[in-house]
Order: C-alpha cells, then sequence, then structure tokens
C-alpha cells in the first residue's frame, strides 16, 4: 500500500519540485497540494493523507496553527514540518504543535523521502542530520533552571491566561478566532510543558507567574 501524502507550501514551484521528487518514490502518492494552511485542512479532510508535508512560514495561517489544527481533526495524520530555518526554536515550536518530523529544504532530495517512510512506518520523531545537530546542541547547552514558562509560545500564553480566568474552551475560542479543538490542544500542551493535570492546577500557577490576577 502507497504512503498518501499531501503537499502544502504557498511557493507553487516548491510544491511542483517536491512532487517530482517524491513520485520517483513508487511507494509514494501524493494525493494533493495546498497552497496555505486552511485549505490543507480542507484537503486532509477530503482525502486522508497519512502524511503531510508542512512548509512552516505561509501567509495567514502559518504551518504551526495548521498543523495543530490538523491534528485535531486527524490525530493519525503525520505531519512533517518543512523550512529554510534550522533554528532549533523553530523545529521545537513545530514539535511542540504535533509534528512527526522536520525537513530543512536544503537537505538532499532524498531527506524528505527518507523522512516520509520514517514516520509513517516507525512512528517516531524524524529530524533531517542539520537540525538534529542544532536541536542536540541546544538541549546540551540550555541552561538547567530554565523556567516552563520559556517553552511556551505566545498564543499557549494567551490560552493559559484565558483558562486562568475562568474562560471555557468555547469562549476561549471564540475570542481567539479558534476551533475548540485547538484550544484543546494547546491546553493539553501547556499541561504537558509545565507538568501540570488539571484546571485548578494551571490556575494557580498562572497566578503565581503574574499571568492572571489571584
Amino acid at each position: 500500500m502507497k504512503v498518501q501524502v499531501l503537499l502544502t507550501d504557498d511557493h507553487q514551484m516548491v510544491r511542483q519540485a517536491i512532487r517530482f521528487i517524491l513520485e520517483r518514490d513508487p511507494n509514494i502518492e501524493v494525493v494533493g497540494e495546498a497552497a496555505e494552511g486552511l485549505e490543507a485542512i480542507a484537503l486532509a479532510r477530503q482525502t486522508a493523507p497519512d502524511v503531510v508535508c508542512m512548509d512552516i512560514s505561509m501567509p495567514g495561517m502559518d504551518g504551526m496553527e495548521a498543523t495543530r489544527r490538523l491534528l485535531a481533526i486527524s490525530p493519525s495524520t503525520r505531519v512533517i514540518g518543512l523550512s529554510a530555518h534550522s533554528d532549533p526554536h523553530y523545529v521545537m515550536e513545530m514539535i511542540d504543535a504535533g509534528a512527526s518530523g522536520y525537513v530543512t529544504k536544503s537537505e538532499p532530495a532524498e531527506e524528505i523521502m527518507r523522512a516520509i517512510h520514517a514516520v509513517y512506518q516507525s512512528r517516531k520523531k524524524y529530524l533531517c542530520p542539520c537540525v538534529a545537530v542544532h536541536v542536540e546542541d541546544a538541549v546540551r547547552h540550555a541552561p538547567s533552571n530554565v523556567s516552563p514558562m520559556a517553552r511556551l509560545s505566545h498564543r499557549e500564553l494567551q490560552v493559559l491566561h484565558m483558562v486562568a480566568e475562568g474562560c471555557s474552551s468555547i469562549r476561549i475560542a471564540h475570542d481567539l478566532h479558534l476551533a475548540t479543538s485547538t484550544v484543546e490542544v494547546h491546553r493539553r500542551n501547556i499541561m504537558r510543558k509545565i507538568n501540570l493535570h488539571s484546571i485548578a492546577e494551571l490556575t494557580k500557577y498562572a497566578i503565581r507567574n503574574g499571568i492572571a490576577e489571584g
């Protein structure tokens, strides 16, 4: 059975180049192309891809937010982040959004095929070589006393603040123009990152750190 792949990139030439590369592999089938995040989510509903190759920097909804929303409706889909950036910050943000892999556009053509088969078959995270080196180096040199708060994205801080203020997921979704399922994904990610397990704990943490008023 072929691996069904959806390509998402706002540059048509890049999509065509990746499609050309992937079509050389008899075990991969490209089932669609999207130029931006919302289109990728809509196509994922229609085609149910096994793997989505997701550009990170796109106008409108970026690849990180698109990944969160896509996985909220299709948790079994594997997402591979594609980017010109190898900075560990971008990599970890994409992984925290739920991506299973990350490949830079400077890698050889075979790397994207290797990544697709790796995340589909092994269900483990896959980082291309140059990214893996940068991430390992960043982790090795990271201060041991860095606050868990530093790991939260801007959007996660917004959600944490509203949760601590007593807002429901529906209210947060409405105010931040997100899907309710996306808010739930953010909330789970926040709890995992700061190692808390209930709304009461989140509220106390937010008050203690000045995110919400007591």
